[in-house]
């Protein structure tokens, strides 16, 4: 198990730095998948994990002057804000909700970016 874990970790570390995703969007279904975790488990793992990542994205992105600290605050504060309430609607849906409405989320990203 904390061989795959590793493994989750640096692909979701190598999608972050590249495309900046790898919280929800690679480690949750990784770990559905790679390692038969329940969703919400998987979601406040992946939760808890992101700010790991991030520190360290937003220190390698600082290097090259690419952090914008006032945008960053004003969607990552508002972000901050609304956890709370999702994690209290997540406790309430079914699990098979859950995975379903992620699933929808990342289907429509995708068709998005290859219809842009």
């Amino acid at each position: 198990m904390q061989v795959r874990l590793v493994l989750i970790g640096l692909v979701a570390g190598f999608f972050s730095a590249l495309f900046g995703v790898g919280g929800g969007v690679v480690i949750v279904p990784l770990l559905l998948l790679f390692c038969s975790w329940e969703a919400r488990s998987a979601t406040a793992t992946s939760l808890a994990a992101i700010g790991i990542t991030a520190a360290s994205g937003v220190v390698a992105y600082a290097i090259h002057g690419d952090v914008r600290v006032e945008y960053a605050a004003l969607v990552g504060l508002p972000a901050a804000v609304s956890v709370a309430g999702a994690t209290a609607l997540q406790q309430r849906l079914r699990t098979r909700t859950v995975e379903l409405l992620f699933a929808g989320f990342i289907l429509a990203v995708a068709v998005w970016l290859f219809v842009k």
